[in-house]
């Protein structure tokens, strides 16, 4: 099913373009931009281009989880393909795991590509904090596969799902502070942007400790809270998203 799933996603240019590719060409193409390349008094030793880069990470990750996956699996409900497999011994819970596990994999193709690209051609440096890195960028997927999962539960068509999908995109990009520099947002969109997924914040504090103390200036939670915060969002919505599923 992995196997099978894998073929599917990438026979679909679009969302290989937009989900895996797009945040490295987005990165590459600010990088040729020569105001972005140079460091100014906000941004300390660091260019705008060091700083932007886990926003760039962000749209791929955003774009996977409540657009492609939301879609897949409404165009598997709508055209009856769970409803035909729960006679089969292949359980449709299966095809959901394999769908996931090519997204997860997908996310994690785009995220490596972008930041050795970003380290081999505009020379930013790979995240300072590893560890971290890793953990707010799996916690800050789940909370967004999870939300993405609520409505793959709800919707019934494919074109609904992608109506939503872009809804949530929009919204979760903008009141994550990823259209919007921190400093410039007023203090209720700061405010929210700490609870919404993937937690923008902790991604750039673990990329570079300088980065995070220029976001953190506008306020916001330390590291580890917003972890909190983001794994408490992935495992309330994951089981509401269970709890309302069909099948058909």
């Amino acid at each position: 099913m992995i196997r099978v799933e894998t073929n599917l996603f990438l026979r679909d240019p679009a969302t290989v373009m937009f989900g895996v590719l797009f945040p490295s060409a987005l990165l590459l193409g600010l990088g040729a931009v020569p105001a972005l390349r140079e460091s100014t008094p906000e941004t300390g030793e660091l260019r705008s281009i060091d700083v932007w880069a886990p926003t760039a990470l962000v749209f791929g990750m955003v774009m996977i989880a409540v657009q492609h996956v939301p879609a897949v699996i409404a165009t598997y409900r709508e055209r009856g393909i769970l409803r035909r497999l729960s006679t089969t011994p292949a359980h449709p819970r299966n095809v959901l795991i394999a769908q996931m596990i090519v997204a997860f994999a997908s996310v994690v193709v785009s995220a490596a590509l972008m930041i050795v690209l970003a380290w081999a051609v505009l020379g930013i440096a790979p995240p300072e904090r590893p560890v971290e890195f890793i953990v707010a960028f799996v916690v800050g997927y789940a909370a967004l596969l999870g939300l993405g999962l609520i409505s793959a539960a709800l919707v019934r068509t494919s074109g609904t799902a992608n109506q939503i999908g872009t809804l949530l995109f929009v919204a979760l990009m903008f009141f994550g502070g990823a259209f919007l520099p921190r400093v410039v947002m007023p203090d209720v969109l700061r405010m929210a942007g700490e609870f919404v997924p993937p937690g923008l914040q902790a991604l750039t504090a673990a990329w570079s400790a300088e980065a995070g103390e220029i976001t953190a200036t506008a306020g916001g939670q330390p590291f580890w809270l917003q972890i909190a915060i983001m794994a408490s969002i992935a495992v309330v919505a994951s089981a509401v998203a269970a709890k309302i599923f069909r099948w058909e």
